[in-house]
This record gives C-alpha cells, structure tokens and sequence, in this order.
C-alpha cells in the first residue's frame, strides 16, 4: 500500500461537505474528533478533510502545523481505515483543544480513533443484517 494523500482522496465537494454536517455521525478522542458519513456517488475508498479551530488557535501557522500534523497522521494510518471499509466515506478530522499536543501523542489518539471508528462503522454494519 502507497503511504500517499492525493488529490483525488481529498474532501472538496461542497455537497459531501454538506452531507458530513447534516446527517454525518461522530467518533471522539480526546482532543480529536472525526464526522464521517458514507457516500456512494465517488470512485475513491476514502474523502479526509482536517480541520483546526480559530477558536483555539488565533495564529494561521499554528492552525496550519496541526492541520499538517493531522494529514500525515492520516497518511501514515489510512491502512487501518481502507483495508476495513466496506464502502466509500466522507471523512472530517478535527483538532478540538487549545493544548499543543506533541506529534506522538496525536499520533497515537489517532490510530485509537481510526480503531474506534472501525469498530463504530461494524457496529452498523451488524445491525443493517
């Protein structure tokens, strides 16, 4: 498996985007969260978007060091999520406090959210059969 984040698995379209806010469902941890929701009309396994507050961050740069913190924490994890997908997604990745977590530690939480929300996607999964 290629450890890349191109183009075409970014989230951009405004009506996924849309979708994700309205009726997408939400897995959490501490200081991360992920708004996911499935989506049928793409060719890609997955669609990440990432985003940091102003709230917390007041300063571009360090809104932009997490958002590239968060992106290559996907990048070299995207494993766990697409060898357990059963369908495409749309996917948002949130940095949610004014900590400065160092670049293990988000690394870390994110490989236990990917785990809890493969475990949340099978959960549904077994209560569609």
């Amino acid at each position: 498996m290629k450890f890349t984040y191109p183009k075409s698995e970014k989230l951009k379209r405004k009506k996924h985007i849309d979708l994700l806010f309205t009726e997408g469902k939400t897995v959490s941890k501490y200081p991360l969260r992920l708004v996911f929701v499935p989506i049928t009309d793409t060719n890609v396994t997955l669609e990440m978007g990432v985003s940091v507050s102003k709230k917390y961050f007041k300063k571009a740069v360090d809104r932009n060091y997490f958002k590239r913190v968060l992106r290559e924490c996907y990048r070299k994890h995207q494993w766990i999520l697409k060898d357990a997908l059963p369908q495409p997604y749309a996917l948002m990745f949130f940095y949610q406090t004014k900590e400065r977590l160092s670049y293990q530690e988000i690394e870390e939480r994110t490989q236990v959210l990917f785990e809890k929300f493969i475990k949340e996607i099978n959960k549904e999964q077994s209560k569609e059969f």
